[in-house]
């Protein structure tokens, strides 16, 4: 058993160890981490307060900022440290996670396979190789934890036992509220394989018993949605039919991408014009036949059932319901429902082929061979988040439509000093978004930046029509129309500027060289502050 955790942690380190050398992303790690004040500031008592009454990128997890607090603590702002803190959260949880399974089952090789495919999976890159996502590994550890502390509980139960499955559960919604249906699946796993609802008279008492835990999933539920009130997409723009067939639609993408990780990215848009009936109708009617089928299986294959409903059950926050953002599904959302896929099918696998004595004895070497392709692919997938660049490239390469893709792409490039690149980015993400302001002044400032000062202007006047109050906006066209001799022109949007912002850097002084009729001292256009464009997605 030894063997096996030894060798879960180095499959891990060997697929994601190489994030140790990969930089920031400008997708919420800014937010997070390298521009939070609060963060830079280490781990301190008044971080810790800060981080329990503040709500960051309207999420409320205490214990995840403040576990990069303590990473900023000890490592500064060198990426790499951030990374290997993921790397090694996620590497415990699925050692955690084939012990428990061989404790639950003492079926040793499927749990060590489940826990493999966990560990090393495509769709786990961007939980473990986005610093940001620093609330998957973390929620995933504790996750694990509630349900081992909820086992040793059912085999001696106590108040001390029952109150450390409290403990970790709130930890782990402290950490991520996905955990919120974690009450629902201990219900599944009394089911099988605890073997503790073996008659409907049971059920009242052992439903009795989880109300504690529901009780926690109230709060958290309650705190999310008040984190989320402003990030939560009304229903005049996304209307409940189309959000139940983007969700079944979902659930049927998630596991064609379980079992063909193929064209894998961050953020998936909506498709343009909404999906069709027969997707839909096709998506709807593989989630029924298999419900169907895994209810009428119980008696015989209870881990059937068990696995498909942890799978349904834990994806049903983040299904899109209640939709926040613009995202119409993400890798990120599989990393603990879809283990209930894999123990179900692992599980049925090696019962169908118990008595097959030929192809079991090559069953081993099969699991072998599948966990080698799966941490090659996983190896692939995790090289695109070394950089903010490489992401956004491969996420334009695999959809269609990305505006959210676009924008990132296109503010990477601007920080990197190539205006002439992010400009054709910003004008695809207007053509996707014509509304969207703060990329309509993202594209007039690389213009500007690129010395297309008749554009940038033009670009420049569209962004102030669309949002009169930045003050960014009026300076960069009074930095392009002094560059033009057009000193009356700039003085004018320069008083604007400081009507804006008194102490907007350099306007003063700008200001008095439009007045004084001196074009050749002007300064350079300002960029759009780091992760402007980014905040549009």
């Amino acid at each position: 058993m030894a063997g096996i955790c030894a060798l879960l942690a180095a499959l891990v380190f060997a697929v994601f160890g190489r994030t140790a050398g990969f930089d920031f992303v400008n997708y919420d790690d800014n937010v997070y981490i390298y521009q939070n004040p609060e963060v830079l500031k280490g781990f301190t008592p008044d971080s810790v307060g800060w981080a329990f009454t503040h709500v960051v990128s309207s999420n409320w997890h205490p214990l995840t900022m403040l576990s990069l607090m303590l990473d900023h603590q000890i490592y500064g702002l060198w990426p790499g440290g951030y990374h290997l803190t993921n790397v090694a959260l996620h590497a415990a949880t699925a050692v955690l996670l084939f012990l428990l399974l061989a404790e639950l089952t003492g079926a040793m090789l499927p749990s060590a396979f489940v826990a493999a495919v966990f560990a090393i999976h495509p769709l786990r890159a961007e939980s473990v190789a986005w610093i940001a996502e620093r609330k998957d590994v973390l929620s995933g550890l504790f996750f694990v934890l509630t349900l081992w502390a909820y086992v040793r509980y059912v085999r001696r139960r106590s108040i001390p036992r029952y109150l450390m499955v409290l403990l970790w559960f709130a930890l782990g919604l402290m950490s991520k509220p996905m955990l919120v249906t974690t009450p629902f699946l201990l219900v599944l796993l009394d089911y099988w394989p605890l073997g503790r609802l073996d008659g409907w008279r049971r059920i009242p008492r052992l439903a009795l018993e989880k109300l504690p835990l529901l009780g926690l999933t109230v709060l958290s539920c309650a705190a999310t949605v008040m984190a989320q009130r402003d990030a939560i997409v009304p229903g005049n723009y996304l209307p409940f039919p189309f959000r139940i067939a983007n969700a079944a639609m979902a659930y049927a993408i998630y596991l064609q991408k379980l079992f063909w990780p193929a064209g894998l990215a961050e953020a998936y848009p909506f498709p343009r014009g909404g999906w069709s009936v027969m997707e839909v109708g096709g998506a709807l009617l593989l989630l029924l036949a298999v419900t169907v089928a895994a209810v009428l299986l119980r008696k015989r294959y209870p881990y059937l059932m068990v696995g498909w409903f942890w799978y349904l059950g834990m994806m049903l926050p983040v299904i899109g319901l209640l939709q926040v953002g613009q995202a119409a599904y993400a890798d990120r959302y599989t990393y603990l429902p879809e283990i209930g896929i894999c123990i179900g099918a692992t599980w049925a696998i090696a019962e169908w082929t118990r008595r097959l004595g030929p192809i079991r004895t090559t069953l081993p070497w099969m699991a072998g061979a599948i966990v080698g392709v799966l941490s090659a692919a996983a190896w692939l997938q995790t090289g695109y988040w070394q950089n903010s660049v490489a992401l956004w490239s491969r996420a334009i390469a695999m959809t269609r439509d990305n505006c959210v893709a676009d924008i990132n792409l296109g503010t990477a490039l601007l920080d990197r000093k190539r205006p002439d690149l992010a400009a054709p980015e910003f004008r695809e993400a207007l053509r996707l978004n014509p509304s969207n302001a703060n990329v309509q002044y993202a594209l007039a400032t690389a213009l500007l930046m690129d010395g297309k000062l008749d554009q940038g202007i033009i670009e420049c006047r569209k962004s102030i029509h669309m949002d009169p109050n930045r003050p960014a906006a009026h300076y960069n066209l009074a930095i392009a129309l002094l560059r033009e001799g057009k000193n009356a022109d700039a003085a004018a949007e320069l008083e604007k500027t400081l009507k804006l912002r008194p102490d907007y850097p350099g306007a003063r002084m700008s200001l008095g060289y439009a007045l004084k009729n001196e074009p050749k001292a002007t300064p350079t256009p300002a960029s759009p502050p780091n992760g402007d464009a980014a905040a549009a997605s």
